[in-house]
């Protein structure tokens, strides 16, 4: 329970459904998610590791604040990171879930703007995910899903003013088969351009 109620807060502070800022009321989520308080205050100290959420002394546990200025340092750190994983998923197709990369590339190839763009990042999330899942190594698994719920938290902060963004997620059809395909160098050079892409994107709207 306390791991379903890990990913459900987790998913929810990084699609701003929990505001930066607002408070956590233990009470309201045990009763919403229909777990007791013990999971929700496990899962709540987990994600203050994942800087998703602080807690402060007789005032109770908020949403962190989404700070613009952390993209330069979240950025830099994957543009080191995301090209290894995709690489070495690239690496290890005979353990990758072949079926899942296959239908992820199909709904995002069909996708369409009217869909909805929080759809788009829902797929953002769902191909860095199975990328990381992919590698074979957990800690670099558990460090680039941190980074990459922050920087997915400051792409839904400038969503309204972001440009048309679909090109941006479509990007990643290239990506999943070229890991499919066992093409490392393709993997990593893609994943390399998706990433400044995605810095630049942002950047462009502040």
């Amino acid at each position: 329970m306390a791991e379903r109620a890990y990913r459900s807060l987790r998913d929810r502070l990084i699609m701003l459904e929990i505001a930066p800022g607002d408070p956590i009321n233990e009470g309201e989520i045990a009763a919403d998610l229909g777990f007791g308080r013990t999971p929700i205050r496990e899962a709540l100290k987990r994600l203050e590791t994942d800087h998703l959420v602080i807690s402060y002394p007789r005032r109770g546990t908020f949403a962190t604040i989404v700070d613009i200025g952390d993209l330069a340092s979240i950025s830099e750190m994957r543009r080191l990171l995301e090209p290894l994983a995709a690489r070495k998923a690239a690496l290890n197709t005979r353990n990758i879930d072949r079926a899942a990369f296959e239908q992820t590339a199909q709904a995002i190839a069909r996708f369409s703007p009217s869909d909805g763009r929080e759809l788009l990042l829902e797929y953002d999330l769902l191909v860095h995910r199975l990328i990381y899942q992919s590698t074979g190594n957990p800690h670099l698994e558990e460090t680039l899903i941190r980074l990459d719920n922050l920087a997915t938290r400051i792409w839904c902060l400038v969503l309204g003013r972001l440009p048309e963004i679909t090109e941006n997620i479509r990007e990643h059809v290239d990506l999943l088969e070229a890991i499919l395909d066992g093409r490392p160098d393709d993997a990593e050079r893609l994943t390399s351009q998706h990433i400044q892409h995605f810095e630049a994107t942002i950047r462009a709207a502040l």
